[in-house]
């Protein structure tokens, strides 16, 4: 039987990763001058990742 782990351990590492990739993707926009790097630009990228992650995979 196998054992899926803590899942508080799970989200952890999901809410960095997708703060870690919001970040670049923003920061890439940034660059392009598509979007400002701020952090609400940041936060509600993270946010819409966190949770079609968490829909898509953890569930």
């Amino acid at each position: 039987m196998a054992n899926d782990g803590d899942p508080r351990v799970l989200l952890a590492m999901n809410i960095v990763l997708s703060s870690l990739f919001s970040t670049v993707v923003v920061w890439g926009l940034s660059y392009l001058d598509l979007a400002a790097l701020t952090l609400e630009n940041v936060a509600g990228l993270a946010l819409v990742i966190f949770a079609a992650t968490y829909l898509i995979v953890l569930r």
